[in-house]
């Protein structure tokens, strides 16, 4: 197997470990679904919403993208080991220009941080995009990391 193809092959692996250990969007909720006990943990009254900044974090696909980038563009470079040299340093530039680009591209957004004390008397507190009639007093529902008017 040449040299080149065992290198694109090793980073195609690296990619998809990466990848797959990595979230692609971030976790705002913090409730799981109680679905298996009663009813009543998934009911509560809003304690209090506040308007929070987020930061949207990165996938790690900019990374990915880029290394597969700069490893092509790399190969293209040279020949031997020298052609093989060039594959592995465009492949790690690439991946921090990538890493760059997507950090650039995600900016910090605001949502609703929603405090529910559940009927069970436990607290959730819940980060989504719309508080819209929603109030504090008001009674709800958690399905799915999600607060409903009930």
């Amino acid at each position: 197997m040449k040299p080149t193809v065992s290198l694109a092959a090793i980073m195609v692996a690296v990619a998809a470990l990466s990848t797959g250990c990595s979230s692609s969007s971030p976790n705002y909720a913090q409730a799981t679904d109680y679905s298996t006990q009663g009813d009543y943990s998934t009911y509560g009254t809003v304690d209090s919403i506040r308007v929070v900044r987020v930061d949207s974090g990165t996938s790690g696909a900019g990374a990915v993208a880029g290394g597969l980038l700069g490893a092509l563009a790399g190969s293209q470079i040279g020949s031997g080991s020298g052609k093989t040299a060039a594959t592995a340093a465009g492949a790690i530039g690439g991946a921090v220009i990538g890493n760059r680009v997507e950090e650039n591209r995600s900016q910090p957004r605001e949502v609703y941080q929603i405090s529910v004390r559940m009927d069970n008397g436990d607290y959730r507190t819940i980060n989504q995009d719309s508080a819209y009639d929603l109030r504090a007093g008001t009674r709800v529902r958690v399905v799915d990391g999600r607060v409903y008017r009930y």
